[in-house]
């Protein structure tokens, strides 16, 4: 952790801790159900149609729902200090903590894979700031990111998608 993140955890609890710690583990989030706060320290990824309107539209998936899952953990794997906070395989919902480099402000990251109507899957990502007004957009770009990551672990080395 960067220094200053333990001198900020006098204030702010959860940026003096390490990792997914600090926080307490995230329920299950009904999806379907999600209110976003006035406040614009929240950015949501998800299919057309989708309500909330989403700021960021994710498209049907080629693949089956398992797969997507998997993808999308492979992806905050590798994301710079993001840990995983909750696995809730059965529902397909995935849960992490993403912190700041240099203040350690946690972030809370859900995805949620969706069968999708016509076969395939469908992803809702939903990133949120733990603490403060705004992000400064951190939560888009991190989902932009994702997205952009996800794409790549998806598509075949020829270039195609692989088959659902």
């Amino acid at each position: 952790m960067f220094p200053f993140g333990w001198l900020l955890g006098l204030v702010l609890p959860a940026c003096g801790a390490s990792g997914a710690h600090g926080l307490p583990t995230p329920p299950l989030l009904a999806i379907a159900h999600i209110e976003r706060p006035a406040s614009p320290n929240t950015a949501l990824a998800a299919p057309s149609g989708f309500r909330p309107p989403p700021d960021l539209i994710t498209p049907v998936y080629a693949v089956p729902p398992a797969r997507l899952l998997a993808a999308i953990a492979a992806v905050a794997a590798r994301q710079p200090r993001t840990y995983p906070a909750a696995a809730y395989t059965a529902e397909m919902q995935l849960d992490w903590v993403a912190r700041s480099a240099v203040w350690n402000f946690p972030d809370r990251v859900t995805a949620q894979v969706l069968a999708a109507p016509g076969g395939g899957s469908e992803l809702v990502l939903y990133s949120r700031s733990v603490y403060g007004y705004g992000d400064f957009g951190a939560n888009r770009r991190r989902l932009q990111a994702w997205l952009r990551a996800l794409k790549t672990v998806l598509t075949l080395p020829d270039g195609r998608q692989p088959p659902a």
